[in-house]
């Protein structure tokens, strides 16, 4: 009887709030634990097949996430994918697992055909899904929702308070999700990023009806199912983006050796399937790339380069980081000192060149100091467009950058005769969504004449 009253006590919890509010409540309730209990994690043939038929026999929409190990192993693969449908259990997968036992995931398709799909930040998870076969038939992003209803804070946890009045207990987040078994804590953790994802859809859609956004929202879903589901493009030169790489902007010799030492760093990354930071810093190689040691007394000096990674987090992260030590002691100190040499002997011609400054008018400038030194005329004009965007943000409710990609700004006002393009064309080529042109086009258009 207490069960009961306890079970019913739990499903008014989960109803929506009658006035949600903008800050965090510090009364919301700390929700600990799944109600259903925590689940034990599926990775067998046939627990697998008892989840599709599951699956299959529930009714409503689909929560979903997915837990990766990106700073502990090499690539973004998922280790564990959660999901909870309607009024059923809440099921972990466990990928390796499973396609090592030859499970087909077209039968997971099969089992949730032309249902929607709830998942917070799906960017982040429709790639690996897709990865691993899946194929969601619609979706509805609970983050995208909280951005298009301008909510404060937009996190899973605060956004389940915002509208349920319900926080989660949020510990394992960054922790090493390939390590086997995993603990009960992070079972716990994981089914708690489904456990309220379908009552938390039925709030924010009403709040999108209420506020006119509804199809705004669908809009943005549909793209983000058909355009983002491959994750995003490969850089051409990926060891560009190393932290700190502006140090070198000058010095091509410098960035040689940058470049050497991130493929061979990416290249052993992949080979031992460890997260290559945890090989070397990008700290150390912008060290070593302004160092240049050219004898072995100079590359000793250097000792991050003689030394393995070590991270101190001071929480159980530091146990999961030593797990990868004899891992580390493998690659040894006089790789990258071989590495070094060879990029430091590299010909004049074979060297590359500093940064380039994009000109065309689909890759504007990021910096704005190009625009205001070089280019005052488009500075101003860009600020003009800036503000017409805010003014329109102000009136709707909706932050600027989720009316329109500050990208998309860019690049509409770098160009030298604004008065003869056709604003909502190209917004509309940029990527820009239907209800976006719509409501942007005509004011941008008087804003950069």
């Amino acid at each position: 009887m207490e069960d009961n009253a306890r079970r019913e006590d739990v499903t008014v919890r989960y109803r929506c709030r009658a006035k949600p509010r903008q800050s965090i409540d510090k009364r919301s309730q700390l929700l600990t634990e799944p109600r259903g209990g925590v689940p034990q994690v599926v990775d067998d043939r046939q627990g697998f097949v008892k989840a599709c038929r599951d699956l299959s026999l529930a009714d409503g929409a689909l929560g979903a996430d997915a837990e990766r190990a990106s700073g502990f192993r090499y690539g973004h693969d998922d280790y564990l994918v959660q999901f909870k449908r309607g009024s059923s259990r809440i099921i972990l997968l466990d990928p390796p697992a499973l396609n090592r036992a030859g499970c087909d995931w077209n039968d997971f398709n099969q089992a949730v055909e032309g249902v929607q799909w709830i998942i917070h930040d799906s960017p982040q998870d429709l790639p690996g899904f897709h990865d691993l076969g899946m194929r969601p038939s619609s979706l509805f992003d609970t983050e995208l929702a909280a951005r298009l209803l301008n909510l404060r804070h937009f996190g899973l946890s605060a956004v389940t308070e915002h509208f349920l009045g319900l926080s989660l207990a949020k510990e394992h987040s960054a922790a090493d999700w390939s390590y086997r078994p995993l603990p009960r804590d992070w079972r716990n953790y994981a089914a708690l990023d489904v456990e309220l994802l379908d009552p938390l859809r039925e709030c924010m859609e009403k709040e999108l009806v209420r506020q006119g956004k509804e199809d705004w929202a669908r809009q943005e879903f549909e793209w983000l199912l058909t355009d983002r589901i491959q994750g995003k493009p490969k850089q051409e030169q990926p060891w560009r983006h190393l932290s700190h790489i502006s140090a070198l902007r000058n010095d091509r010799r410098g960035l040689a050796v940058a470049r050497a030492l991130w493929t061979k760093r990416d290249q052993l990354g992949r080979e031992y399937d460890i997260a290559p930071n945890l090989l070397l810093t990008d700290k150390s190689i912008i060290m070593a790339s302004q160092v240049k040691p050219h004898n072995a007394a100079q590359f000793r000096a250097v000792r991050s380069l003689n030394e393995r990674v070590r991270i101190h987090t001071g929480g159980e992260q530091d146990k999961m980081f030593e797990r990868y030590a004899p891992i580390q002691r493998q690659v040894r100190p006089r790789i990258w000192r071989e590495t070094i040499i060879e990029a430091l002997n590299l010909p004049d011609e074979d060297l590359p060149m500093g940064p380039k400054v994009q000109t065309d008018q689909n890759n504007a400038p990021r910096s704005m100091q190009v625009w205001r030194q070089r280019h005052p005329d488009r500075m101003a004009r860009l600020q003009a467009a800036r503000r017409m965007v805010a003014r329109i943000g102000q009136d709707t409710n909706t932050p600027a950058d989720v009316l329109i990609k500050p990208k998309y700004l860019r690049n509409l006002c770098w160009t030298d005769e604004p008065g003869k393009r056709d604003v909502a064309d190209f917004l509309t080529e940029q990527g820009a969504r239907p209800w976006q042109v719509s409501l942007l086009s005509e004011s941008l258009s008087r804003a950069i004449m």
